[in-house]
């Protein structure tokens, strides 16, 4: 039998739970590419929101400029990643990233030992050496957390449009040319500070048990079980936040 769990109320400095890391390319005033490692991130269809320091280059650039790439880093780049961990784009380092270490940088790809490649969408630069990489437009940028007295600096939600999305041919389902296979997807993960990688496969899932074309209404022709899209839209209507 298993032992009666107890828990305890604590007051961890950080929520940081464990997320995947993105490094998020955006493009400087002159021209060249800023890339910036991440781990909040969070995807629902093909939109993505991120958060990040309002002090950062990248949200400076974003606001600026509008595209990105979210480059999503394997763990097989974590060496990679944590070269750019204590870098920034800003020649002015702001003063609580000047307390943790940070220094600039004005070209982290070589740096981090990274590699650039050009998008086909957008003008910021892939990174070759991760395996995923999102082009992507800003659709908004909120503020976020203003209300938290917890929250020791300025943040913004920024939500992306994906638009293009490229995957290294290993990770892709042989038996479904747009599906990137679970099972040979290992994405880096930040857990309170610390890199991770994934187990392997716990379980099937119920929820996974489906078409996964269910959730792309522009694909649900034929798919058993669909939703029309005049459905989609009259919830999207009903639910829409006012």
């Amino acid at each position: 039998m298993k032992e009666c769990v107890v828990h305890r109320s604590i007051e961890p400095s950080i929520l940081y739970f464990g997320t995947p890391v993105a490094v998020i390319s955006s493009l400087n005033e002159d021209g060249s590419t800023n890339i910036a490692p991440m781990s909040s991130a969070w995807w629902l269809g093909w939109s993505c929101m991120l958060g990040l320091d309002a002090t950062s280059k990248t949200v400076e650039n974003l606001k600026r400029e509008r595209d990105c790439v979210i480059n999503l880093a394997s763990a097989e780049n974590v060496a990679n990643i944590d070269r750019l961990a204590l870098l920034t784009g800003s020649r002015s380092v702001p003063l609580h990233k000047r307390a943790l270490g940070y220094r600039y940088s004005g070209d982290k790809f070589a740096d981090a030992g990274l590699t650039p490649m050009d998008a086909e969408l957008v003008q910021p630069r892939r990174i070759r050496e991760c395996p995923i990489h999102l082009e992507g437009t800003v659709a908004r940028i909120h503020s976020f957390a203003a209300s938290d007295p917890r929250m020791a600096i300025p943040a913004y939600a920024v939500e992306v449009i994906i638009r293009r999305v490229h995957v290294d041919e290993a990770l892709i389902d042989p038996a479904h040319t747009n599906r990137i296979d679970p099972d040979r997807w290992r994405p880096l993960i930040m857990s309170f500070r610390q890199f991770y990688g994934l187990t392997d496969r716990l379980q099937s899932s119920r929820l996974g048990s489906g078409a996964e074309e269910r959730y792309a209404p522009w694909k649900q022709r034929g798919v058993k079980g669909s939703v029309t899209r005049a459905a989609l839209r009259l919830a999207s209507r009903k639910y829409r936040v006012r």
